[in-house]
């Protein structure tokens, strides 16, 4: 009779032996999001983890293992639009209050209360 008492063992045995290459894959791709999510910005934090919890039933003296494997990433990274709301509502992408400096020429005004000396 073969007695089991290291978890090492239980755990590379479960389901065929299926549960460890699927947590190493949700390791793996776990640290992949990570390293994405910070890509190559210096001091940029990311956090996650990969539990394994095994779900344990013991019925006349038999023991059933169930083993969820379960990770928390990151959400990806998205850029953001910036607009400026019209008063119609409608969105425009210059600043309302600003002059189009590429639109092509203005008609010039003259101020006419000053005088210019020479």
């Amino acid at each position: 009779m073969q007695r089991i008492r290291d978890s090492n063992t239980i755990i590379s045995i479960l389901e065929n032996g299926e549960v460890v290459p699927r947590m190493s894959k949700e390791l793996l791709e776990t640290f992949l999001a990570l390293k994405e999510h910070t890509g190559d910005r210096p001091k940029v934090k990311a956090k996650g983890s990969v539990s394994l919890k095994l779900n344990i039933e013991v019925v006349d003296g038999t023991v059933t293992i169930e083993a969820e494997i379960a990770s928390k990433r990151p959400k990806p990274v998205h850029g953001s639009s910036h607009f400026w709301m019209l008063e119609d509502g409608s969105l425009s992408t210059q600043h309302p209050k600003q002059i189009d400096m590429f639109g092509g020429p203005r008609e010039a005004t003259r101020n006419t209360s000053e005088a210019f000396t020479a």
